[in-house]
């Protein structure tokens, strides 16, 4: 006696139009995978990414004579800790708090080019010469952009929303601003000027011996 014949169901095909886009996608990914681990030597990535500058070309505003003799300089580092906190909600939905590790220098200079008529007198044997020079001065700070960076931010959810839509995440300048103003303030409780009136006599005393004068007096203006 006969088995009966069971009929197995016909296999579904896959239409054309769902197996082709898979297909292609596979191969792609199967492509872009090859040559980012550089399975394929002679074709370039199309993952690698290149830097373009489009700068404009410097713009040159004004040239200015120097006539300050900087004699001291000093290197400061400082981490500015901002934070804005809201009242009533908590950080994590409104507030934000920036670590930015900032180096800078500040100059101390003396302005030789306010010297009055009568602040350098010599002598009838020109022998001898006195100098009275203007006490140094404290230049802006100068950050350090290779040397300064973020080192922590944290945002609240608006804030992230709010740095979205307005294109200027983190709001870099506010901390940038505030590490200038504390390395300036920390430039005061220094001895940089008292370094650079020093620096200021050595090389005027200097330049006048080399001049001919053997007694050299520099002091500073009271």
């Amino acid at each position: 006696m006969r088995e009966p014949v069971v009929e197995r169901p016909a296999r579904r095909r896959t239409p054309w139009y769902i197996g082709l886009p898979v297909t292609l996608a596979a191969i792609l990914a199967v492509f872009l995978a090859g040559a980012h681990l550089g399975l394929f030597p002679s074709i370039p990535n199309p993952l690698e990414r290149r830097t373009v500058d489009r700068s404009q070309p410097v713009l040159l505003r004004s040239i200015q004579d120097m006539k300050r003799f900087t004699g001291a300089q000093g290197n400061f580092q400082i981490v500015v800790d901002l934070d804005h906190e809201a009242a009533f909600l908590p950080s994590a939905l409104l507030g934000n708090r920036t670590l930015y590790v900032a180096a800078g220098t500040v100059d101390a200079s003396v302005d030789l080019g306010a010297l009055d008529k009568g602040a350098v007198t010599v002598s009838n044997d020109r022998t001898t010469a006195t100098v009275v020079v203007p006490h140094a001065q404290l230049a802006p700070a100068a950050l350090d952009v290779r040397r300064s960076y973020v080192y922590l931010q944290q945002r609240g959810f608006f804030d992230r929303i709010g740095d979205f839509f307005s294109g200027n995440p983190g709001n870099q300048q506010k901390v940038e601003v505030l590490a200038t103003q504390k390395i300036e303030q920390a430039a005061k409780d220094t001895e940089l000027t008292q370094r650079a009136e020093q620096s200021t006599r050595s090389m005027l005393e200097g330049l006048l011996r080399s001049a001919g004068f053997t007694t050299v007096t520099v002091t500073m203006a009271s």
